[in-house]
């Protein structure tokens, strides 16, 4: 006859008198415990638009639409496996986090069940083609420090935000292609910087 093991017997004796071990969820709200992966959420604040999150998410929760000098970035919610991928290879490792948050039903839309922040662009002064994120190309420079003056194009912006220069609406845009030396101190995209750096 086989006897049970007393480890159960302990197990089962003190259930009888604190209760069960389960959460009395949904009669109660649930406290998730620490480095619980519930939803993502992005902070517009930390967030630089990189879309690094786009390039590691597996199940193609997050999306990204660029449209003229805006970048959209979407996550969605109803596609979203909670992996943590996104938070883990964040730029700022602040910009899209996971939160404790797991109680994603309702009643209504599938379209409810998203997140959407936006980036304005960096435009070409010659082409007007986007470089990258404002955001972005701010948080390169600050995080270069004085490296970031081997770069007219991040040296120029960096000193625009601080208004130290010249805003580039200020400047009178490029309408003939023809480039001068003068050209290679402006913000521009790297194509037209190749450019103007090889006819000058």
């Amino acid at each position: 006859m086989r006897y049970p093991k007393l480890r159960e017997l302990k197990e089962a004796i003190r259930a009888i008198f604190k209760g069960p071990y389960t959460q009395d969820f949904p009669r109660k709200p649930h406290k998730p415990f620490d480095r619980f992966r519930g939803r993502s959420e992005f902070h517009k604040d930390d967030c630089v638009g990189c879309g690094a999150c786009f390039q590691v998410c597996p199940a193609g929760a997050i999306e990204i639409q660029d449209q003229g000098n805006i970048r959209k970035l979407i996550v969605h919610w109803d596609l979203c496996i909670f992996c943590g991928q996104c938070q883990a290879n964040c730029l700022t490792q602040k910009g899209i986090m996971l939160s404790n948050d797991f109680d994603l039903a309702t009643t209504g839309d599938r379209k409810e069940l998203k997140q959407e922040i936006e980036k304005e662009f960096l435009l070409c002064e010659c082409c007007q083609e986007a470089i990258a994120p404002r955001d972005q190309i701010l948080w390169v420079a600050k995080r270069l420090g004085p490296l970031m003056f081997s770069n007219a194009s991040l040296m120029l912006f960096y000193n625009q935000n601080l208004d130290l220069a010249s805003k580039s609406s200020s400047i009178p845009q490029k309408e003939d292609k023809e480039f001068l030396r003068s050209d290679r101190v402006r913000v521009l995209c790297p194509r037209c910087r190749r450019e103007a750096v090889y006819k000058s």
